[in-house]
């Protein structure tokens, strides 16, 4: 089955993209946290020589979205690296820098 055909007795999902929301936020760095109903992920843009950073955005999932999250973005990667080459270790590097992480605000 082709990813844009869905099966008969399932309803249709139109899904609407904003001009704002399709520029895109740019991240280098994610915090996760979880409780047990919640995953919280903080997307934080770090820039070189600056000692704060801020969360640009904050997704809350719930640990089954998380699951489906993953496995989506293992599939994604999968196919990136048969198509580009492998993706570079990057758990061998030493962190540049030192952080504080975000408050629980959710």
């Amino acid at each position: 089955m082709a990813k844009n055909e869905s099966k008969p007795d399932q309803p249709q999902l139109s899904i609407e993209l904003t001009e704002e929301n399709a520029e895109g936020i740019y991240s280098n760095l994610v915090m996760i946290a979880h409780s047990p109903e919640e995953f919280i992920l903080d997307f934080i843009r770090v820039m070189p020589g600056v000692p704060k950073a801020r969360v640009k955005s904050r997704i809350i999932v719930t640990p089954q979205h998380a699951k489906r999250l993953l496995a989506a973005i293992e599939d994604n990667i999968s196919r990136y690296e048969a198509q580009f080459g492998p993706i570079g270790d990057v758990a061998q590097r030493e962190p540049q820098f030192s952080f504080t992480p975000p408050g629980g605000e959710a």
